[in-house]
C-alpha cells in the first residue's frame, strides 16, 4: 500500500505459523509470522532524494564491481572472502549476460 508504520504504537494483531499458535508461551521466529497494524495511523513511505539514491548506487557499485576486471555484474560479489569475481577467481572469460555493459560513459546510475 506504500506506507510505512507512522505512530503504530505496536501490532494491533500478530498472525503466527501452526506450531506456534498452538503455543503462545513461545516466541514466533518462523518466516511466515506477520504483524497486522492500523491503517488508519499509518503514513507515506519518504521518498529518497537523489542524493541518497546516487549514494545507495555508489554503495552498490562498490560491492557490485570486481577489482581485478573493473566489470560491474547484477548481484553482490564475495569481495572480502575472494576478493574478485568468480571468472577472475577460477581463471575463465564470463558470459557477456552476467555483467553490466555499458558503450558511453556513465554519469550517474541511479538505483530507482
Amino acid at each position: 500500500m506504500g506506507l510505512s508504520p507512522g505512530d503504530n504504537v505496536g501490532p494491533v494483531a500478530i498472525l503466527r505459523c501452526r506450531l506456534c499458535a498452538t503455543r503462545p508461551q513461545w516466541s514466533c521466529r518462523h518466516p511466515t509470522r506477520g504483524f497486522l497494524l492500523r491503517v488508519d495511523l499509518a503514513r507515506p513511505k519518504r521518498v529518497p532524494t537523489l542524493a541518497q539514491e546516487l549514494a545507495l548506487d555508489r554503495a552498490m557499485a562498490a560491492r557490485s564491481t570486481c577489482s581485478r576486471c573493473s566489470r560491474r555484474y547484477d548481484y553482490c560479489l564475495p569481495l572480502r572472502t575472494v576478493g574478485s569475481c568468480d571468472p577472475c577467481a577460477q581463471g575463465y572469460e564470463p558470459t557477456p549476460g552476467t555483467y553490466v555493459t555499458t558503450t558511453v560513459p556513465v554519469t550517474h546510475r541511479l538505483a530507482a
